[in-house]
């Protein structure tokens, strides 16, 4: 990609407008965001292969005109917003507006230059589109039975019980689709089979994997936890010593990894012990539960790497 890549390009996506930067040459454009203004930008970039274009990740807003301009031809690459206000303050640039955050995405695509998105097939896309469903159904049941926790009116809470009803067979519903998806899929089925051999691993795990993580299996373990965000980073300066922690990476896909830590802890013979382990070395709960994921993660991708079903003893 870096031989043919000329021009560095910056999008900052709103909800209902996108910002353009192209670098070098200073051009900009302001346009909607909405299927129009996908079109205005294709026309308005230099030609497919020869620029890298950057946004940040801004909940749903940016897919649409990210898969228009991967649809084009174009490198795309999605990042962190707390990156870029990091990369921004480093520059000593402490002004944002929709259009000094575009030229600062250019001028962080020209120096970074991120890993790109690759093409999403459609299956993949309509997986995770109901994948995202699900979690946001179940989010919803949970503030409505905190909600009849504390609710005495008889109305109310007869309200509260419809909608945990409607949301029930809503969800129902969601998870059906979803696993019609994958048992009419050979290479997903295969897949599902071969996760759901791990104890701790359920059903919900193995479609967040499918959804939001097509990568496992196909690259190094260190990648894969950087990727999803279960590496500890140091913060260390001199000779003090801060706690490791860990940020970044598909938070989605780690909310999923700590529900199968937790039950993997309870009856996965190797997570158990290992859990075992580090509470005998007086280490507190959240540095165990994010220890264990981690190395969840690491089996999960090496069994998958190499297509061989759960075994304690080469775990």
């Amino acid at each position: 990609m870096d031989n043919t890549i000329i021009t560095f390009v910056g999008i900052d996506v709103a909800k209902a407008s996108l910002d353009v930067h192209i670098r070098p040459e200073g051009r900009t454009l302001s346009t909607s965001n909405d299927t129009q203004g996908h079109r205005k930008i294709v026309k308005f970039l230099p030609a497919a292969k020869t620029c890298l274009i950057v946004m940040e990740a801004t909940g749903s807003y940016q897919k649409p005109v990210a898969a228009a301009l991967l649809d084009a031809g174009h490198y795309v690459a999605v990042i962190n917003p707390r990156q870029v206000r990091d990369f921004a303050r480093g520059l000593g640039i402490l002004a944002k507006t929709d259009k000094i955050d575009a030229a600062i995405l250019a001028r962080y695509a020209e120096q970074v230059r991120p890993r790109v998105l690759t093409k999403i097939p459609e299956k993949q896309a309509q997986i995770a589109e109901l994948v995202t469903r699900r979690r946001q159904l179940i989010d919803q049941r949970t503030a409505e039975k905190n909600r009849l926790e504390s609710i005495r009116q008889k109305l109310v809470r007869e309200s509260i019980e419809q909608m945990l009803d409607v949301l029930k067979e809503q969800i129902k519903a969601i998870e059906k689709q979803i696993a019609s998806m994958i048992k009419n899929d050979d290479d997903w089925n295969a897949l599902a089979d071969l996760l759901l051999s791990v104890p701790g691993v359920g059903v919900t795990t193995v479609a967040e994997l499918l959804a939001d993580l097509p990568e496992i299996g196909q690259i190094s373990n260190k990648q894969i936890t950087a990727l999803v965000g279960a590496a500890p980073y140091n913060r260390d300066s001199g000779k003090s010593r801060g706690k490791r922690s860990i940020w970044g990476g598909r938070p989605q896909v780690r909310r999923a990894l700590y529900m199968a830590t937790l039950t993997a802890i309870r009856c996965n013979p190797v997570i158990q012990a290992f859990a075992h382990r580090l509470k005998k070395q007086g280490k507190p709960f959240k540095v165990v539960i994010i220890a264990c994921m981690h190395k969840l993660l690491i089996i999960l991708n090496t069994m998958v790497k190499n297509n061989t079903y759960w075994n304690v003893e080469n775990a």
